[in-house]
């Protein structure tokens, strides 16, 4: 018997208060910590340092190293680490040595001097982001191992709450702790930023305790045709980097094409017209005051909100349904911004905008991080999602480059017109593959 609207309503809320989904939030913190510490506040102290643009520009390719992290999965899924995977897991064990590797990265961090080196300071920030990378793998594979298909959407919901306090913490907290270190003295200070990374090197070590306190994912991978195959050590490499993505093509045939399609371009409307909101906030003339209050008030509150509202309806009404309505909100939340152009700078209006935007953008988050993860096949989960996170991330980081040249051509109100056009061509991906893709490995895996 089908359970009454009530009781899946319960079952659908209650389910963020179990011990797993507690656990994705405390890895949630430990996955978003890294990133700004070496991209955003990492500029802002090079900056105060005396640093040139162009050079600080450069230090950005950094965080290219996330659109790579395809290259080595097939390692993180595959090789066992000595002594570490026979103590821990295989996931435990890869989890653990990232979140090592990165607590003595942010340590050097804390301790280098841009001004008195940048090569070193340059290389110890490649190395924070490489072991944050890893601990991403590991981490996306632990996820999705640990739960079936139909408590995906709310595990990412808590993942991408502690995420979201992660960044915070690596953002104002960092600004606001290297200000304190410095006790009001202006300038570039480096013992007060030695004070600030070293506490973040600190807090990287609450990663380190959830691994050592949570248990290895219940559902075992089963071991790939590469291990199992006669022949050398690097004929069965070989075939452990080809096998994932021959399973994803062997499982989705042709429609692997249209899923593809879906994930490159599923948030194109949200990060093109993401660059450009800043600029616009302070061309309509709204103060810096007004828009920090705004965005990390009303909108981390109105993200977090749309992030645990997906993932109960997820498991209420599946998840494709959810990532559908996502899709159209976030495409249609862009015209707000369109409307907030033409209207002026009316602070009430910016708080429905964002807090409409952001609520949105969680929404769609939580059904499509969901999506993903019921993608992957448990034999290949690290690599699988990795490759997907990556090819999330390159058409629009790409397209969002012309931002700036749509905006003068177009202004901003045909701009912000033109991002939630191009958005509605994802409904009609999202229809195909309800309609045509076959059952995800994910929703087997429950």
């Amino acid at each position: 018997m089908a359970p009454a609207p009530e009781a899946g309503r319960r079952s659908g809320w209650r389910v963020y208060a179990e011990p797993g989904a507690l656990r994705m939030a405390v890895f949630g913190f430990s996955s978003g910590l890294p990133l700004l510490l070496v991209i955003g506040t990492l500029g802002f102290r090079l900056r105060e340092a005396g640093v040139d643009l162009k050079t600080i520009g450069f230090f950005s390719w950094v965080g290219l190293i996330y659109g790579f992290k395809w290259v080595w999965a097939p390692l993180v899924d595959r090789m066992p680490i000595p002594v570490f995977t026979r103590a821990l897991g295989r996931r435990r064990a890869w989890l653990l040595a990232a979140q090592a590797l990165l607590v003595c990265a942010l340590g050097a961090l804390a301790w280098l001097d841009p001004q008195a080196g940048l090569v070193p300071f340059a290389a110890a920030a490649l190395l924070a982001a490489f072991a944050s990378a890893t601990q991403d793998i590991a981490l996306d594979a632990y996820r999705i191992e640990s739960a079936g298909a139909e408590r995906q959407a709310a595990y990412a919901a808590m993942y991408q709450t502690g995420y979201r306090l992660g960044m915070i913490w690596a953002g104002a907290g960092a600004l606001a702790l290297a200000a304190w270190a410095a006790h009001g003295a202006p300038g570039y200070l480096p013992a007060a930023w030695t004070a600030s990374y070293a506490v973040m090197s600190a807090s990287a070590l609450v990663g380190v305790a959830a691994t050592l306190l949570s248990p290895e994912p219940t559902v075992a991978a089963p071991r790939c045709a590469a291990e199992r195959a006669p022949g050398s050590w690097t004929e069965r490499l070989r075939r452990a980097l080809a096998e994932p993505f021959l399973d994803f093509f062997g499982r989705f045939g042709w429609m692997s094409v249209c899923v593809l399609a879906l994930i490159a371009t599923y948030r194109i409307s949200d990060v093109v017209m993401g660059v450009m909101a800043n600029p616009f906030y302070q061309d309509m003339g709204f103060t810096k005051e007004q828009v920090a209050a705004v965005s990390k008030v009303f909108g981390v509150v109105m993200t977090l909100l749309g992030a645990f509202a997906g993932g109960a309806a997820a498991m209420r009404w599946g998840v494709l349904r959810v990532l559908f309505v996502g899709a159209l909100l976030s495409s249609l939340t862009n015209l707000l911004f369109s409307v907030l152009a033409g209207i002026g700078p009316d602070l009430a209006f910016l708080v429905v905008t964002v807090s409409a935007d952001n609520l949105a953008a969680g929404l769609a988050s939580a059904a499509f991080v969901a999506y993903l993860s019921g993608l992957t096949s448990a034999g290949y989960s690290a690599t699988q999602y990795a490759l997907f996170s990556s090819v999330m991330l390159l058409l629009p980081k790409f397209l969002a480059g012309f931002s700036g040249v749509a905006v003068e051509t177009l202004g901003y109100s045909g701009f912000f017109i033109g991002t939630a056009a191009i958005g509605l061509p994802v409904l009609a991906l999202v229809w195909a593959v309800m309609r045509f893709a076959p059952q995800s490995a994910g929703a087997k895996r429950g």
